[in-house]
């Protein structure tokens, strides 16, 4: 896959990823039409963030642990920053390795994993190493989970890079698809599956509303 160098401008918030693999239409409301909303697994999710993101620095043996680390990948055109990168000192080299904290469980598709994979490529490019491995912190089970950045999670990640910029950049978002994920999502208030998902169109809401009324009168 060919990649043309974004500019400075062009660059998408890393984030952007999860939300485009948790669901297009959520990532095109957030990056597209600046929509945000809270709830309590997002502010839970923040306060996590708020903790760990405190721009300092520690070193416990030969492990030297760097916060809020700020990321960029110009090939991925992309921007961030990483909540822990740790460098774990092996002969005389110092070897990154990303940490990313969730609040939740671990996923069932790939959409932790890809945010973590694209933090680890903007460190490669950025300090001209190889990043093999990063891990996943989760706040319900309170355990990390070790990540391979294999090649098959890589092109995942690259693929969905480039989805993105695609998305925002043709300014168009999508219409819902009402699933269980609509139950965790802040947005669900805004994006209204209800109204123009599955079920589909207005008009069809409005006439199942109305035929409720009349059966219950």
């Amino acid at each position: 896959m060919t990649y043309r160098p974004y500019n400075e401008e062009d660059l998408i918030p890393l984030s952007a990823l999860q939300h485009l693999l948790f669901c297009e239409r959520q990532c095109a409301l957030i990056h597209i039409e600046q929509a945000w909303a809270e709830n309590m697994l997002t502010a839970e999710g923040k306060i996590m963030h708020e903790r760990v993101d405190s721009s300092s620095s520690e070193s416990r043996g030969k492990i030297r642990i760097e916060s809020s680390v700020p990321l960029r990948s110009l090939r991925l055109g992309l921007v961030g920053k990483a909540d822990i990168v740790e460098f774990h000192k092996r002969d005389s080299q110092w070897h990154p390795f990303p940490v990313e904290y969730k609040r939740g469980a671990p996923k069932i598709n790939n959409c932790d994993k890809v945010q973590l994979c694209a933090q680890a490529i903007c460190l490669e490019e950025m300090l001209n190493v190889s990043i093999t491995s990063g891990a996943l912190f989760y706040g319900s089970t309170r355990r990390r989970e070790d990540v391979d950045f294999n090649q098959s999670l890589r092109s995942e990640t690259e693929e969905a890079a480039l989805r993105v910029h695609e998305l925002i950049e043709g300014g168009i978002t999508p219409e819902p698809v009402k699933g269980k994920h609509c139950k965790s999502c802040s947005l669900v208030e805004i994006c209204m599956p209800d109204v123009c998902g599955i079920s589909g169109k207005v008009s069809q809401y409005l006439n199942r509303i109305v035929n409720d009324l009349e059966a219950g009168s």
